[in-house]
């Protein structure tokens, strides 16, 4: 059964973004392109139908990632929660956000911080690097690496 994985950011153009960028390569270099399914959403639609930030674009693609493919778009309630398996938020305020919208409660197991994932940093959350400097950037990519490592991991032990 294929796995099907949701970053949510704030406005899906930075974090959100980088984090589908990274796991697709992972997914892709592991040969699960067909087994996990990869997308990302923000939790406001300023953004909606745009490219993800340059200066994300710039740095991921430095570490070998094309978010170049990616738009961004707007969480869709209660379709997104139906049919991820896992739906990953970048900090406290998107998380609140996306469980507001699991008015059930039915999906609240599988929505939780990506930072849950981390192994190697010690972190509550994925800190937003739109206004600040390029190494704030680096730092989120960090971040997401770290957790996305995990996550696959973890997916992988569910496919078998």
């Amino acid at each position: 059964m294929k796995k099907k994985v949701l970053f949510v950011c704030l406005g899906n153009i930075c974090r959100s973004p980088a984090a589908e960028g990274v796991f697709l390569k992972m997914v892709k270099d592991s040969g699960l392109e067909k087994e996990i399914h990869v997308d990302s959403a923000g939790t406001g639609g300023w953004h909606a139908d745009e490219p993800p930030d340059e200066r994300m674009t710039h740095h991921a693609g430095k570490r070998g990632y094309d978010l170049s493919p990616l738009v961004g778009r707007q969480i869709r309630a209660p379709d997104d929660l139906e049919i991820h398996d896992y739906i990953l938020t970048m900090d406290d305020s998107n998380l609140r956000h996306v469980r507001a919208l699991d008015r059930t409660r039915k999906h609240h197991p599988k929505i939780k911080p990506l930072v849950s994932y981390c192994k190697i940093h010690s972190v509550k959350e994925v800190p937003d690097p739109y206004y600040k400097e390029e190494d704030g950037f680096e730092h989120v990519l960090d971040l997401i690496e770290d957790a996305c490592a995990e996550l696959l991991s973890e997916i992988k032990k569910e496919l078998i």
